[in-house]
């Protein structure tokens, strides 16, 4: 039996047109004016930087004076003196180095720097890197120090400004690294001895500030030494400052290490890959792209500690400026600007480790996005 059932036609509502979430408006509704606390806040925030900002680009460029002259920089009105840079730029970039010799730690530096930036390009992963290290810093120390085909010898108490933070941070760095990668495999070995080694080494650094571990070096550390024994100051602080940055990075690569599941080490055991063969190919590359942004915040950090060498008399940049200003009774009430030039150097260093560690991880991440 075959039943007619008639139907009515009932057209859906039409819905509405699917909210934007790209370009500045939808960015904007989203982070700004999300709901009322935030649009407040906005608004609020908002208003101070109108009330505020006009007045600090007043004072930093408009009414700011230009001119080496700490007489321009007194007169009624005038806002910020950057006439204590041009005046003051060569004591506080190269510190207590001989005046008239200051082309080498410019041309060191530069080396240097241009070192640092191809080691971070891929084109430049060559075993012939290390060579390239090597030779880069053979000829920073042969112009900083002298002595040779010619030069003037220079002594490392008279090193200061840029080139001695460039020099304390690169080899820190570079140095820190591969200790930071053993005591973190050491603090998760089967070895006893091994694993409390470590341990009372991570413990024992990171329980003190870095000025102390820098006292000791400078101060506490020749006291043990032998008779007639002595060994340079910038190399006890170059060491004290790369333990002090290895143990820090240790438990970062340590955290990664841990992140790695068993059953991946398990599984190289019954393929037959000993210890290293497994580290070297399965755990560390995982582990080490985990902490990508740990590690260059401890690079950064570190960077930044080296202005700490102050208290054993080594001048870096930011002891290359006090000294600058200081040692001068006309400049000396222009050390804001001072410090917002070395700031400003900071800044530049600090935020380009910062994008090189984005690129770096996203290279290390490009496998999960398959």
């Amino acid at each position: 039996m075959t039943s007619t059932m008639n139907t009515t036609f009932h057209p859906i509502a039409a819905r509405p047109a699917p909210v934007n979430t790209e370009g500045f408006v939808a960015w904007v509704k989203a982070n700004l004016l999300a709901d009322w606390k935030t649009a407040l806040s906005t608004v609020i925030l908002g208003g101070l930087l109108l009330w505020y900002v006009p007045q600090i680009f007043s004072w930093a460029f408009l009414r700011a004076s230009w001119l080496p002259s700490y007489e321009a920089c007194r007169v009624e009105g005038v806002g910020a003196c950057w006439g204590v840079i041009a005046e003051k730029y060569r004591i506080i970039l190269f510190g207590r180095y001989p005046f008239e010799e200051q082309w080498r730690p410019l041309i060191a530096t530069s080396l240097l720097i241009g070192l640092l930036v191809a080691s971070c390009m891929r084109i430049f992963w060559k075993a012939w890197l290390a060579l390239l290290w090597i030779a880069v810093l053979a000829v920073f120390f042969a112009l900083m120090y002298g002595n040779i085909l010619g030069l003037s010898q220079v002594d490392t108490d008279r090193w200061g400004g840029l080139p001695l933070t460039i020099l304390l941070a690169s080899l820190s760095l570079v140095m820190s690294f591969p200790i930071a990668l053993l005591v973190a495999l050491g603090r998760r070995s089967n070895l006893p001895a091994i694993r409390s080694f470590c341990t009372i080494y991570v413990e024992l650094i990171r329980g003190v500030p870095l000025i102390s571990v820098l006292f000791m070096a400078s101060f506490m550390f020749p006291l043990f030494m032998p008779q007639g024994l002595q060994i340079d100051v910038l190399i006890r602080v170059l060491v004290g400052i790369t333990l002090f940055a290895a143990a820090y990075s240790a438990e970062v690569i340590r955290g990664g290490l841990q992140a790695i599941p068993k059953g991946q080490i398990e599984a190289a055991a019954t393929l037959g890959l000993s210890y290293w063969q497994t580290q070297r190919k399965i755990v560390l590359p995982q582990a080490l792209a985990m902490v990508v942004p740990g590690i260059m915040n401890n690079f950064i950090s570190t960077f930044k500690d080296t202005s700490l060498v102050t208290i054993v008399s080594l001048y870096e940049l930011t002891g290359a400026m006090s000294l600058a200003l200081n040692s001068d009774a006309n400049w000396r009430p222009f050390v804001i600007e001072g410090y917002f030039f070395i700031a400003l150097i900071y800044f530049a260093f600090c935020f380009s480790m910062s994008r090189y560690s984005h690129w770096v991880e996203k290279q290390v991440n490009k496998s999960k996005l398959r």
